[in-house]
């Protein structure tokens, strides 16, 4: 970057000092020419009154310039000291004579005083101006290159300090290890752009770490809930073996499939999160928002059982009202619409009393979902706090009540993946109520 920079500075400059040198150049020998030609043009004036008054013979005490009056037949009827026969040439602006030099030319036609008409060449020396624009010359083929490399100098200078506290930023993050996750760049106090990009850096780094802290965390506990079940059948399966004829087979059935059945869910609600930290939703369309829930409504009441407390389980169908259900329609991924509106439902049943109600309607350009219940509720300090990964609130301790932990917070992060919030407040029941907001689309 620092070559780059300098060489694209020089490059740069380079050109636009060789064009303007050659302008320079030209708009020189044009400003000098033109007084040497306003000269030539004045002297011209001078002698031409000389010699309509005194004769052609005035010119000849003229020296230091080209002088010559020519007759009609192209002789040299007098010229001054230094121009000699044969005539000059007038059709050029400018000619080389015997001894090297550069004149300037003019010519006008004077009226002799015996009668008749003669042509009065009148030449200036170029030398000065020649001179003056080698010079010039000479000065502009030296002063561009060593201007050129003082720039280059300047810029590869100024590019290696004002790179200097990236690099060391680069070699600060690059001795930045897994085992000092609070390590961050020192952020210098200039206030310029190099300070806005360590400060940037140093976010990045608290997001990453923040990320790796709950993906550490996330290991944790998916280790800690997998172990659970897989230590219960293993135990059954044990005591089994050690004692056939004191084993139950109908029990061990039972014990054996609720905990597969606890594993598979566990599994799955793991690898829903995964899909939806690594790529969101996959491919969407248009989706009835209310067929799903409408769908939900009706698993739910087949499904439904009252819990009383102290975590038992009642043979009471908890009421699920669907009667709060009106068409929206959003643009997402039908699979993962359908899990959420599942989990509030099932969520909403499992903690519910008696009753739970579920709600959709449009309102404000958005598909708003709510599901309400009249069980404990939530606290409002925990409200935050259940949508994450594992978190089991003390009423759903149990393993047969609480579940995993995952649903709710496969409900956050799949509404956040369709652009969407969702939130837990109060409900008109006694409650809490789930309520979700998604954009309408399609």
């Amino acid at each position: 970057m620092r070559a780059r920079t300098t060489l694209g500075a020089g490059v740069v400059v380079l050109a636009a000092l060789v064009v303007g040198a050659v302008g320079f150049v030209v708009v020189l020998r044009l400003v000098l020419l033109d007084g040497v030609r306003t000269s030539a043009e004045a002297g011209l004036e001078q002698v031409s009154s000389r010699v309509e008054s005194d004769g052609a013979g005035a010119v000849t005490d003229y020296e230091d310039v080209l002088v010559q009056v020519v007759g009609a037949g192209g002789s040299v009827l007098a010229h001054g000291e230094d121009a000699d026969a044969p005539a000059l040439s007038t059709a050029d602006e400018s000619r080389w004579s015997h001894d090297g030099e550069r004149w300037l030319l003019v010519a006008d036609d004077v009226d002799l005083p015996g009668g008749g008409e003669a042509t009065l060449v009148y030449g200036v020396s170029l030398e000065q101006t020649d001179t003056a624009i080698r010079t010039a010359v000479v000065l502009l083929a030296v002063g561009v290159p060593v201007l050129v490399l003082v720039l280059g100098i300047v810029t590869w200078s100024v590019t290696g300090r004002s790179l200097r506290p990236v690099e060391r930023m680069r070699t600060e993050v690059e001795t930045i290890r897994a085992a000092q996750p609070d390590a961050r760049v020192v952020v210098p106090d200039t206030g310029d752009e190099i300070a806005r990009l360590a400060t940037t850096m140093n976010a990045m780094l608290d997001r990453l770490d923040r990320s790796a802290a709950g993906q550490r965390q996330f290991v944790s506990d998916a280790s800690h809930e997998l172990r659970s079940p897989i230590a219960s059948l293993r135990q059954h399966a044990e005591v089994a073996v050690a004692y056939p004829d004191r084993t139950d087979v109908a029990e061990f059935s039972d014990v054996v499939r609720s905990e597969a059945v606890r594993l598979q869910d566990l599994v799955t609600g793991l690898l829903e999160l995964s899909r939806l930290d690594e790529g969101g939703t996959g491919v969407r369309r248009p989706v009835d928002l209310d067929d799903l829930a409408l769908d939900a409504v009706a698993r739910a009441r087949a499904r439904a059982r009252a819990r009383v407390p102290g975590g038992a389980t009642g043979d009471r169908a908890i009421r699920v009202d669907g009667s709060g259900i009106s068409a929206a329609r959003v643009l997402g991924d039908e699979r993962l619409l359908t899990g959420v509106v599942r989990n509030l439902v099932d969520n909403a049943v499992r903690h519910a009393t008696s009753r739970v109600a579920v709600a959709l309607v449009e309102q404000d350009g958005a598909a708003v979902l709510t599901v309400y219940d009249d069980g404990s509720g939530i606290p409002e300090v925990e409200r935050d706090r259940v949508f994450e990964r594992f978190v089991r609130l003390d009423e759903a301790r149990s393993r047969d009540a609480g579940g995993a932990g995952l649903g709710l917070a496969i409900v956050r992060d799949a509404v956040r993946a369709h652009g969407g919030e969702a939130t837990v407040a109060d409900s008109p029941l006694g409650g809490a109520r789930f309520v979700v907001r998604i954009a309408l689309g399609g």
